[in-house]
């Protein structure tokens, strides 16, 4: 049997320690001085019923889920930042688990789930058709698929930095993120249909940071 928060037997192990630290400082900082916190409520604003949620993180998109939502099933690989999550979810204003498998192995029955959340996870997953099929598969009929991921530039030099990054050092450094991968089309191919979404930058000002392209929107199963 395998023990309570332990990842599934087809969940491989995901371990980015040093990553983890970085990132646990670097997201608080940046929902509070980058306004990262506003996109999260705007990602999740109006939401109801039963939502998955992947790549969950530290948790900082807990508080932000309104009163209609009546569960999160959160699935979080690595274990500092299941953690963290584990620790933020009591403070939220919904009732949160948080569990340790990978989007690409989702231990839950077809169609079980009213909405699904990525939000800047897409880009580190190990395989991405297959981490939305198991999104596609566990929502259920009409569910809304909410998404708030950075992806390929849409200018040719940026891309071709982010191409560059991606087959070099990127991957190495940012816990297996990837800049150049392209997820409305990743969404679109999964059998999702796009719905509202809007495209910028992060930071909006400033210089553009090869993780900077951004799209924030919804989609339906």
């Amino acid at each position: 049997m395998t023990p309570p928060n332990a990842p599934s037997p087809a969940s491989p192990r995901v371990h980015h320690p040093l990553f983890a630290r970085f990132y646990a400082r670097f997201s608080v900082s940046a929902d509070t001085k980058g306004g990262l916190a506003e996109l999260r409520t705007e990602l999740l604003a109006g939401l109801s019923g039963r939502v998955i949620e992947i790549g969950a993180g530290n948790g900082l998109n807990f508080s932000h889920y309104p009163a209609g939502v009546t569960e999160v099933v959160a699935l979080e690989p690595e274990a500092r930042l299941r953690r963290l999550a584990q620790e933020a979810a009591p403070r939220a204003p919904v009732p949160v688990t948080v569990l340790p498998d990978t989007a690409e192995a989702l231990p839950m029955e077809d169609g079980s789930f009213d909405v699904g959340v990525a939000s800047l996870v897409l880009c580190t997953v190990r395989n991405l058709p297959q981490s939305l099929a198991e999104l596609h598969r566990v929502l259920r009929p009409g569910a809304e698929l909410r998404f708030f991921e950075h992806g390929v530039a849409d200018t040719p030099g940026l891309a071709r930095v982010q191409r560059g990054l991606d087959r070099t050092v990127w991957p190495l450094l940012f816990g297996g993120c990837h800049t150049s991968r392209a997820p409305l089309a990743a969404i679109e191919a999964a059998g999702f249909t796009l719905g509202p979404y809007r495209s910028f930058d992060v930071p909006e000002k400033g210089p553009r940071l090869p993780s900077s392209p951004c799209v924030l929107g919804a989609a339906r199963r």
